[in-house]
């Protein structure tokens, strides 16, 4: 369940800066930007990041992703004396 709701809410900041460049309050030609847009596309992906970040931890741990498994360390083989 965090999983999924980690997921959601890591996508919903991105909706909102798609939002933002559709709005114009960023525009990429000719470059400008407000100051309102920039700290909200700022603050929305700060978000977006700290959820998705949570939501790739929950897949390691669940074993959903990554994390491969420990190899355990063979034993040395006996010295002849």
């Amino acid at each position: 369940m965090i999983l999924f709701l980690s997921l959601v809410l890591g996508i919903v900041p991105l909706i909102g800066v798609a939002w933002i460049f559709l709005s114009g309050m960023i525009t990429l030609s000719p470059p400008g930007a407000t100051v309102d847009g920039l700290f909200m596309t700022l603050i929305l992906l700060t978000l977006s990041a700290c959820f998705l970040l949570n939501a790739f931890w929950e897949a390691r741990d669940k074993g959903l992703i990554g994390k491969k498994q420990a190899v355990p360390a063979k034993a040395a083989p006996p010295k002849a004396s």
